[in-house]
């Protein structure tokens, strides 16, 4: 893996984004300057904010597309298609949208994607190095599709050019060698080579791979070990989230639904709103919109605390303070929230919300809502926050069972202790008949919008 510093561009370099075109009609269209690979990719400021965009084109409902049709496969590397729909009964956050784009060109100046299916194969190439090398004054993606165990289905004039140029300007410089990679992807799935990656002013990659099981981000002096990189709109925490790939993976989905694997080892996924202790449900309606459920609690590690907002089950604000925990005292330290919040606009870059009167709103009554779970358990508490972590296990166990085609999570008795499960668990290992068997659907939870919230005795202290 080849590597190019292309972080110092000067913003004068950086043409605008559309050009005319004639075409033979007479009607003047408009095509991105090559230049806006690396504009659109600056909105990720965080790395791990392009990683996730990147994981959320592998999930299998991204990929299962129409049997990888060529036409598809097109829009998925266009600029404005955007086709959000409903994908076994959950809306994604995007669909076709921008997030491959602008997260890869984060990484690294060039990205391969191929995509095996039952009928197809298809090779794209994303690629800043190209565009240069050839003098484009449009971003071109070179695209080719095979019938397995046939010949070329692409559009003949766009194969004789797009085979050559991956050959020639990506790592893959052979048929053979993109033979291998399809080998790779055992049956049907979506693989992306990233290379050229980018570096900081040290002229080192911005990440650390000294961890054989972990990506991490060092501190600004290039150092993992005795200093954390911490995000900017922290104060005196710093969660692993922020600098170690394999926490934030972990906390990514807020239900988890698929299998990930970091360099070769399975990330331990984690539903943060069922790993928490002397949790309750409160319930927060918006105007106009749907009731939505919050679920209150200790986390493990006192330090971390705020809110999790998540947004159609992707998270997009960790660890956010509210209501006593923005003061300088320990009241709401400790206090964990999850909410899915999809009536909110994410941003560009999709770790943060549209400031706007809706997430406004929604963040005050968050804060009063955090200081009314703080005054119930602390009212009879003397100690305050001493008594409270002195037992902060959690209050139920959750497991996902380990089968590919299963995934479901299921809930153990109180006697099961987690230091006791395997290292894989399966559904089968159940203590009990009733959830035993993979076939068996996982327990329902009560709609958000039949949702009671607690009991509040005491709101005010």
């Amino acid at each position: 893996m080849s590597d190019n510093n292309f972080d110092n561009q000067n913003d004068d370099d950086i043409l605008p984004a559309t050009i005319p075109i004639q075409t033979n009609t007479g009607l003047r269209l408009s095509a991105l300057n090559p230049k806006y690979l690396h504009t659109n990719s600056t909105s990720h400021t965080w790395p791990f904010s392009a990683i996730a965009e990147l994981v959320v084109v592998l999930t299998p409902s991204t990929v299962e597309i129409q049997s990888c049709a060529y036409t598809i496969f097109q829009l998925i590397f266009s600029f404005g298609f955007c086709e959000k729909v409903t994908i076994k009964g959950h809306m994604p956050v995007g669909h076709y949208g921008n997030g491959f784009k602008s997260g890869s060109m984060r990484l690294g100046k060039d990205a391969l994607v191929l995509t095996k299916c039952k009928s197809s194969r298809s090779i794209a190439f994303l690629s800043q190095t190209y565009l240069e090398k050839v003098k484009a004054d449009t971003i071109m993606v070179p695209i080719v599709s095979w019938e397995n165990g046939s010949e070329c289905i692409s559009e003949k004039n766009a194969e004789i050019c797009s085979l050559p140029a991956i050959l020639k300007y990506s790592v893959l410089n052979s048929l053979s060698a993109i033979e291998n990679e399809f080998t790779n992807i055992t049956s049907t799935g979506t693989r992306i080579i990233i290379f050229n990656l980018r570096k900081g002013k040290s002229s080192n990659t911005e990440f650390d791979l000294s961890d054989p099981t972990d990506v991490l981000i060092p501190d600004d002096d290039g150092n993992s070990a005795e200093g954390r990189y911490k995000r900017e709109e922290r104060q005196d925490h710093i969660p692993a989230s922020d600098y170690s790939l394999r926490a934030y993976l972990a906390i990514l989905y807020l239900k988890p639904k698929m299998q990930i694997f970091l360099r070769g080892q399975k990330v331990k996924t984690v539903v943060i709103q069922k790993s928490l202790s002397k949790t309750e449900i409160d319930t927060y309606k918006p105007v106009n919109k749907r009731q939505a459920k919050i679920v209150f609690g200790f986390g493990q590690n006192i330090n971390h605390y705020g809110i999790m907002m998540y947004h159609r089950n992707r998270l997009i604000k960790p660890y956010v303070r509210v209501g006593y925990q923005l003061k300088a005292n320990k009241a709401g330290v400790g206090v964990i929230g999850v909410i899915e919040c999809s009536w909110l606009q994410p941003t560009h870059n999709k770790q943060d919300f549209d400031y706007t009167q809706l997430y406004r709103s929604t963040m005050a009554a968050l804060g009063v809502k955090l200081n009314e779970y703080w005054n119930e358990k602390c009212f009879n508490n003397p100690n305050g926050l001493e008594s409270l972590m002195t037992e902060n296990l959690p209050d139920e166990l959750w497991v996902q069972c380990e089968k590919p085609d299963c995934l479901k999570w299921r809930k153990l008795p109180d006697y099961v202790k987690s230091e006791d499960l395997p290292e894989k668990w399966y559904c089968s290992m159940h203590p009990s008949p009733e959830w035993n068997k993979c076939s068996i659907p996982e327990e329902e939870e009560n709609s958000e919008e039949t949702v009671k919230p607690y009991q509040k005795l005491h709101k005010r202290l």
